[in-house]
C-alpha cells in the first residue's frame, strides 16, 4: 500500500512540479509534499528571458499547473520555506520554518543558482542576475527605450534577454572574454551565425574582455572593462553561467561533483534519495559519460522519471540532450551532445547566410548533434540520426548537406 508513504519533493520548480504530476498519474496514493523556496507557485523559466520579457507572454503561463491544481490532487505545496538539512539516517528533513518531515523517498530538485561577478560596484542598484520571476520582473521594469543596457557574459540568457532588451528599444552593450558568443557551445562558424544576427539588430560586442569594475552613485552608471574601457549603463545583467545547488546532498553526504551524482535511474548513493533538473550530474547510458544539463527540457522529463523510479519501476534516462532559443526572427532547436575536445566538423543543409538551415556536428563521421535554426519539424529526425551515430553508424556528409535526400534516408 502507498497510502501510508510519504514522498518530499526538495525545490518546487518544474522538474519537482513533474515529479508530483507523474506521482499521482502512476497511482501514488501517499502524501506528497512539494517545498519550495520562492513565495511563487512552481513555474517553467524559459519565458523568463523571452516572452515575459518581451512582453508577448502572460505571467500566468510560465506557471506549470493552475492554481487549483495541487489542492485537487492532494499535492502539499509549502512555498516561501527551504529544505535546510537530511537526516538521512532517520529519513527526514528539517525545514527553515522550524517544521520537519519524515520521507519514505526524498527528490533533490534545488536546481541552480547564478555565478556571481566578483568586482567592486557589484552590491549598487540596478545590477541584476536572471534566475526566477522576480529576477525577471525586476528587469522588465528597468529595461525600456533608451536604457543602456550593458550584458555580462555571451551565453543564451545573455543573449535570449539582449534580444528582448532592444526589442523594447534599449541600447544593449555585451560583455564577454571569448572571441564570440556562444563559441564553448557551438563551436566558431555558429558562434558567428549569432554574432552576426545580433550586430544586425545593434547589439554592441566588447569581445577579448572582462569587468573589472562598476562605479555609480546609488545606482551603476559605470562599467569599467579590463581593457580600460568605460561603458555607460542604466542596467546592468550578470549573466555568467550558474552553479548547482548541492549544498543539501554535501550536507547528507551524498556523493557530489558538479552537481549531485545520480544512476541512469536519477538515484543517489543512498536508495531512498535522488536528483533531478539542473541539479542532477546523470550517468547516461547513451553517451557513456556523466553529463549535467541545465536546459528546460532536462528539468520537464527527469522530474518525470525520478518520479518513476522512486515508485519502484524500470525505467532509465536516457534522453539526448536538447534545447532551444528564440532571438528576434531566429528560432532554434538543438539536440546532442560533442564530447568535449572532440574534433568535429560540421555540416550545413540549407541557406546559412538567410538562417534557414540545420547543422550538423560529426565526430569520426558520425552526427553527434544537430541544430535546426528556423526549420521545424525535423527535430525527430535530427535525433534519430545522432542515436545512429551512438550505436556508430556513419552519415556521408554530402547527404547530410544535400536538401533533397529526406533526413529520412541520409543513412540508407
Amino acid at each position: 500500500m502507498t497510502v501510508d508513504r510519504t514522498f518530499v519533493i526538495a525545490g518546487a520548480g518544474l522538474a519537482g512540479a513533474k515529479a508530483a504530476e507523474t506521482l499521482r498519474a502512476e497511482g501514488f496514493t501517499g502524501r506528497i509534499a512539494l517545498i519550495g523556496t520562492e513565495d511563487e507557485p512552481p513555474y517553467e523559466r524559459p519565458p523568463l528571458s523571452k516572452g515575459l520579457l518581451l512582453g508577448t507572454a502572460e505571467r500566468a503561463d510560465a506557471y506549470v499547473h493552475h492554481s487549483d491544481w495541487y489542492a485537487e490532487n492532494e499535492v502539499e505545496l509549502r512555498t516561501g520555506t527551504t529544505v535546510a538539512a537530511i537526516d538521512a539516517d532517520k529519513q527526514r528533513v528539517r525545514l527553515t520554518d522550524g517544521g520537519d518531515l519524515g520521507y519514505d523517498k526524498l527528490l533533490l530538485t534545488t536546481g541552480a543558482s547564478p555565478r556571481p561577478l566578483a568586482v567592486p560596484g557589484v552590491g549598487l542598484g540596478q545590477v541584476f542576475s536572471l534566475r526566477t520571476l522576480a529576477d525577471s520582473d525586476r528587469i522588465s521594469a528597468a529595461v525600456r527605450a533608451g536604457t543602456r543596457l550593458v550584458v555580462v557574459g555571451s551565453g543564451w540568457i545573455g543573449l535570449e534577454v539582449a534580444a528582448a532588451a532592444r526589442g523594447r528599444g534599449a541600447t544593449v552593450t555585451v560583455v564577454t572574454p571569448d572571441a564570440l558568443p556562444l563559441r564553448n557551445v557551438l563551436g566558431d562558424r555558429m558562434a558567428e551565425v549569432f554574432a552576426r544576427l545580433h550586430r544586425e539588430q545593434g547589439v554592441d560586442f566588447r569581445f577579448g574582455t572582462q569587468v573589472r569594475e562598476l562605479r555609480g552613485d546609488t545606482d551603476v552608471s559605470e562599467v569599467v572593462l579590463t581593457d580600460g574601457t568605460v561603458v555607460p549603463a542604466d542596467a546592468v545583467l550578470v549573466a555568467i553561467g550558474v552553479t548547482p545547488n548541492t549544498g543539501l546532498a554535501d550536507q547528507a553526504r551524498l556523493p557530489v561533483d558538479n552537481g549531485v551524482l545520480v544512476d541512469r535511474r536519477l538515484c543517489t548513493a543512498d536508495p531512498d534519495i535522488f536528483a533531478a533538473g539542473d541539479v542532477a550530474n546523470i550517468d547516461h547510458p547513451l553517451l557513456g559519460t556523466r553529463i549535467r544539463v541545465e536546459h528546460w527540457d532536462t528539468a520537464l522529463n527527469t522530474g518525470p522519471v525520478a518520479a518513476r523510479a522512486m515508485l519502484g519501476q524500470d525505467v532509465r534516462w536516457d534522453h539526448l540532450p536538447y534545447f532551444f532559443t528564440d532571438q528576434y526572427d531566429l528560432g532554434m532547436e538543438y539536440a546532442g551532445w560533442v564530447p568535449p575536445g572532440a574534433a568535429a566538423e560540421v555540416v550545413v543543409r540549407g541557406d546559412e547566410q538567410g538562417r534557414e538551415f540545420i547543422a550538423f556536428w560529426t565526430v569520426g563521421g558520425r552526427v553527434a548533434a544537430g541544430m535546426n535554426v528556423n526549420v521545424w519539424d525535423v527535430a525527430g529526425q535530427i535525433q534519430d540520426l545522432v542515436r545512429a551515430g551512438l550505436r556508430g553508424e556513419s552519415a556521408d556528409p554530402a547527404r547530410l548537406a544535400d536538401p533533397d535526400v529526406p533526413l529520412s534516408e541520409v543513412l540508407q
